[in-house]
């Protein structure tokens, strides 16, 4: 059994995060309800875009104080993203605080940002490259802490611009640039500059990306915390409403790809195609709440409002509470997802 700070664990399992802005807040909640459990050993974290900065927020929390020194951190990062965001001119209108609406679209700050942005460059938009996140970041996280944190793996996903191929830092590698490369959307800020290596959002090729635990990491269970989609009904028919449903495929488009491999290597042990001494695959687990998200536009995720990422953090909690009681047992033995039902269109309604 794997031990922690004197602790010991009863089960192991390693974390993909995916990014989504704001609606990282859920992925907060999940991550402060497996902190809490006390059984659960988190070996490693895999993350992208807000994902990336929740996996800092546990790797310096561990360092600091073990699992509550990383609620704790958490808290506070989430905290201070909310306190920086009030100073934002785009905020929910009165009449979608009254209709209990998150999104933004009816804010004309948001609408005309929408606009620009899809004809103008950030380098003539934003020439100065301000982005908030930045500085919360670098008070909020130790990062000399996160790069000495031998309590778990930390792996963070950017892409490479010219090449187009996805880049996982290491937790040695990890600076504040590596976090904002991870969460560099193209459409609105510069290219991260990585020892002269431009970088943009990891999420283009990796949301998150699984590989590093294969090797590197003595769990089999992958859980995943989604935040985008797979499915969603019906035909977008508005400009945003098709240019949201582009986005949620392209950003689920790499993790889907890894889901396939996963399969596909299955399919060959049960047909004996391989050997199962060389070679095994790991345990599959989703922690999601379509639910409560399918309903949350793109524009959500610039809501930095207190209340709402309390929201999303209590909805992630409640999700992963719901998940621990019906998978834990199976931590370690099966996977609580069926991969192959996932690519016949029947995904949706087996997630774990």
């Amino acid at each position: 059994m794997p031990k922690r700070n004197g602790k010991t664990f009863e089960k192991s399992i390693n974390l993909a995060l995916q990014g989504g802005g704001a609606h990282g807040a859920f992925t907060w909640g999940v991550l402060d309800r497996l902190l809490e459990d006390g059984r659960i050993y988190i070996e490693a974290i895999s993350g992208t875009s807000a994902g990336a900065m929740n996996a800092v927020a546990v790797a310096d929390g561990l360092m600091r104080g073990g699992e509550d020194g990383a609620r704790q951190v958490l808290h506070d990062f989430w905290k201070a993203v909310s306190d920086v965001g009030r100073m934002s001119p785009i905020q929910r209108s009165v009449i979608d605080v009254f209709m209990g609406n998150w999104s933004l679209e009816n804010n004309p700050s948001y609408m005309f940002f929408d606009l620009m942005q899809r004809v103008t460059s950030p380098y003539d938009l934003n020439p100065m490259n301000f982005n908030p996140l930045r500085s919360v970041l670098e008070q909020a996280i130790d990062f000399e802490s996160v790069s000495r944190c031998d309590k778990m793996h930390v792996y963070l996903s950017a892409t490479n611009v010219e090449t187009g191929r996805v880049r996982v830092f290491n937790r040695a590698e990890i600076t504040p640039d590596v976090v904002m490369a991870s969460a560099c959307l193209p459409f609105m800020f510069h290219a991260v500059e990585i020892e002269g290596v431009p970088y943009w959002d990891g999420g283009y090729m990796g949301n998150p990306v699984l590989f590093p635990f294969y090797r590197r990491s003595k769990s089999a269970d992958i859980v995943i915390v989604q935040i985008n989609p797979v499915v969603r009904k019906g035909t977008p028919r508005s400009a945003r409403e098709i240019m949201d449903r582009m986005n949620e495929i392209t950003f689920n488009s790499s993790l889907l790809k890894e889901l396939r491999a996963i399969d596909f290597v299955h399919r060959l042990l049960e047909d004996e195609a391989l050997d199962p001494k060389e070679y095994s695959y790991p345990l599959v687990h989703i922690i999601e709440s379509h639910e409560n998200l399918k309903d949350l536009g793109a524009s959500s995720k610039l809501n930095a409002e207190w209340t709402f990422l309390r929201h999303l953090f209590d909805v992630g909690r409640d999700a992963a509470d719901e998940w621990i009681d019906r998978n834990y047992d199976q931590l370690g033995t099966t996977s609580s997802v069926d991969i192959r039902a996932m690519f016949q269109g029947a995904g949706a309604d087996h997630h774990g």
